[in-house]
């Protein structure tokens, strides 16, 4: 008994103030997974205006720039005239963005064969040999059996998928003529159970929350605006003679006269022993409560609240240019990891399409992002000059490149980067007029070393 006691003493417990138990408000806590169904989809994307930035912003951004071809000029047009034709920028937004929404989209490759069950030969596809490009959600594409060989390219995916027509008639397709965006991937589709299997998740599946509640904050801020100001007028006996149907009437009637004289001319006539008070609601903290939840939805969509909200960054000497940077870095890497890879057989598509064969010197770049202003251009420009420069020597120094070379270098360095527009065209045209090779002093001078004639 000693024992006991000793033990009740050493550890204080209250059942009602849960002191010294095991019960934690925060053990009641889990996570569920939201349900949104494709009407809850459709409908916050088309009333919200949220969800569809959310939806719309990084799908954009991420083709905003597009991407530079890198071929000799007659190949460049060649491809881009292609592009332009298929209207395949386009297309890969539409796709890009249906994907976001609804958790998976893909765009058909119509080359014109017969039997789509079987995988796409690139290399059979000559000049205008692609016929057209369909963009198709995952609401029209149902996924097949899911192909378990590890040795298989679409290990994990399905191996074929389903497009089911008007009528009622089902063709299938192989996996190798689409270019398969997904929204947000699920972490292991063998544990994952959704409608739409062989697909992702929509990017408001994990946002939704955080979208509702600044959603919530916002609709209740707007509610108390009406409620800014209230007037609270004292009547004695109020409560005691309301049962009667002739006061109320009166009551009605009298301070609907009161109201009308105040409107008129701004004085309220009361009896004596009316009180009259004016309560009125204070909005101070109320934007920095609903700036806090929607920068909890601009985090949880990991879209910057510079660009999702359209805000100046807030803070001294606040730029936001990091939180842009970080941002359009992540759409680089994204552009890299996940729209290269799935635009390849596409590509290789529009290439053999537009210019009959496939030269392998041709190969693409994304865009950056991130634009320079114009000091930064100039500035860039001036370093480049003056490494050139360096590099070109003097008449006391000699040359630390060929010369010839470091002005090839130097040209397709400043029409690659856009600093002198046609630039190209011009060299082209002057290379007509001047039949003879220049002399090396003169390229020197184009390259910024010296004047022509050797003097400084």
């Amino acid at each position: 008994m000693g024992n006991i006691i000793a033990f009740v003493r050493d550890s204080l417990t209250n059942m009602v103030a849960n002191i010294g138990t095991s019960r934690d408000k925060a053990a009641a806590s889990f996570y569920s997974m939201p349900i949104l169904s494709d009407e809850d989809l459709l409908n916050a994307y088309r009333g919200a205006w949220l969800p569809r930035k959310i939806v719309d912003i990084p799908a954009f951004d991420s083709m905003r720039a597009w991407r530079d071809w890198q071929a000799k000029k007659p190949q460049i047009e060649a491809i881009e005239a292609e592009e332009k034709r298929l209207n395949v920028k386009g297309k890969l937004l539409e796709t890009r963005i249906k994907a976001r929404l609804w958790g998976g989209a893909a765009m058909v490759i119509g080359t014109g064969d017969q039997d789509l069950t079987q995988p796409l030969e690139v290399e059979r596809i000559g000049k205008g040999g692609l016929k057209y490009l369909t963009v198709m959600s995952r609401r029209q594409l149902t996924a097949g059996e899911i192909d378990r060989d590890p040795a298989s390219e679409w290990f994990g995916k399905p191996k074929l998928y389903q497009i089911r027509s008007t009528e009622g008639m089902q063709v299938d397709i192989h996996p190798s003529r689409l270019v398969i965006f997904n929204g947000n991937p699920p972490p292991d589709d063998e544990i994952v159970t959704t409608t739409y299997a062989g697909w992702g998740d929509s990017v408001l599946l994990s946002v939704v929350d955080a979208i509702k509640q600044a959603d919530g904050t916002a609709a209740n801020i707007a509610s108390l605006v009406f409620e800014a100001k209230v007037n609270v007028i004292r009547i004695p006996d109020f409560m005691q003679n309301l049962g009667d149907e002739r006061y109320r009437a009166k009551i009605i009637e009298r301070y609907t006269l009161a109201a009308t004289a105040k409107g008129i001319n701004g004085d309220l006539l009361l009896d004596k022993e009316e009180e009259y008070e004016q309560k009125t609601a204070s909005f101070a903290t109320l934007p920095e409560v609903l700036m806090s939840f929607l920068q909890m939805v601009s985090g949880a969509a990991d879209i910057p609240a510079t660009r999702l909200l359209g805000q100046s960054p807030a803070g001294m000497n606040a730029t936001g240019e990091s939180d842009l940077r970080n941002y359009y870095d992540r759409l680089q890497a994204m552009q890299t990891v996940e729209m290269t890879p799935a635009m390849a057989r596409l590509d290789e598509c529009i290439i053999r399409s537009a210019l009959g064969s496939r030269d392998p010197d041709i190969y693409y770049e994304w865009a950056p992002l991130w634009g320079m202003s114009e000091k930064e251009k100039a500035d860039v420009f001036k370093m480049k000059a003056d490494a050139a420069r360096a590099l070109a020597g003097t008449n006391t120094s000699p040359p630390l490149l060929p010369i010839e070379a470091l002005s090839d270098s130097l040209v397709n360095t400043f029409i690659e980067d856009g600093s002198l527009p046609g630039l190209d065209a011009a060299i082209e045209e002057y290379g007509k007029l001047n039949e003879q090779e220049p002399h090396e002093d003169e390229t020197r001078a184009a390259a910024g070393a010296v004047p022509a004639g050797g003097q400084n």
